[in-house]
């Protein structure tokens, strides 16, 4: 994925039932630093001459993080999202990186069944918090 991609993924992220996105960190100036501070590291999937998947994927040095992981509707079944998953792991052990994690809203049971179908483990060990720092980083979830 790079930078001139936005507008597509934006576009499918716009598609996708249940999709929360950030008005500051998923504007194209957000996703731009994002993939500037992660290079190489985030992936499409392109069929039939546009983007139908995508996941945002990062690091901190220490632990790999997926973010924003989708399939258009109309593509998922075909493995698109497990190629997409396993080149961006590859990526990250290329980086070094030994672990990955990522969130899943509770309510996304198709994305929870994927998950766990792949063998990630649900952790019930851990707590995820957040702090605020900007309050105009609204959230405003597809319906």
């Amino acid at each position: 994925m790079t930078a001139e991609d936005y507008d597509a993924v934006y576009q499918l992220w716009l598609g996708i039932h249940g999709f929360a996105m950030r008005s500051i960190d998923d504007s194209r100036e957000g996703i731009g630093r994002f993939l500037q501070r992660n290079p190489q590291m985030s992936v499409v999937a392109e069929m039939d001459g546009r983007i139908v998947g995508s996941i945002l994927c990062g690091h901190d040095g220490r632990r790999g993080c997926f973010y924003h992981v989708c399939v258009a509707e109309a593509y998922r079944n075909h493995g698109i999202g497990k190629a997409m998953a396993t080149e961006c792991m590859q990526r990250l052990k290329a980086e070094q990186i030994s672990k990955v994690s990522l969130m899943a809203f509770r309510d996304n049971a198709l994305g929870n069944a994927f998950w766990h179908e792949e063998g990630w483990t649900l952790r019930d060990d851990t707590n995820t918090y957040d702090f605020v720092l900007n309050e105009d980083n609204m959230v405003k979830f597809n319906r």
